[in-house]
C-alpha cells in the first residue's frame, strides 16, 4: 500500500483556489437562476396587469357606446360641441 504523501504549499493553494472558484460559479449560478425566477415573476405581473387594462378598455368602449346610443335616443344622430356644451343635429351639420 502507498504511502501518505503531503502536497506542496503551491499544490495546496491551486487546490484551494480552484475550490474558491468552483463555489463562486455555483454561488453566480444560484444568483442568475434567482434573476430568472424574479424576472417571471415580473412578466407574470405585467401580462396581469396587461389583462385587467384591456378588459378595462373594453369596459370603457361599453360604456361609450351605451353613451352614444343614448344619447342618439335623446337627441338623435348629430355631434357634442364639448366647448359650448350643444348637441348639434346631423341635418344642420349637412345644411338640411
Amino acid at each position: 500500500m502507498a504511502e501518505n504523501q503531503k502536497f506542496t504549499k503551491e499544490e495546496l493553494d491551486k487546490i484551494t483556489d480552484l475550490r474558491n472558484q468552483n463555489q463562486i460559479k455555483v454561488g453566480e449560478f444560484g444568483q442568475i437562476e434567482l434573476e430568472v425566477v424574479l424576472a417571471s415573476q415580473r412578466l407574470e405581473a405585467l401580462a396581469e396587469a396587461k389583462q385587467k387594462l384591456i378588459k378595462d378598455y373594453q369596459d370603457l368602449q361599453q360604456s361609450e357606446r351605451d353613451l352614444v346610443k343614448e344619447l342618439n335616443e335623446k337627441y338623435g344622430a348629430g355631434q357634442v360641441d364639448l366647448t359650448s356644451g350643444e348637441f348639434i343635429p346631423s341635418n344642420w351639420l349637412f345644411g338640411k
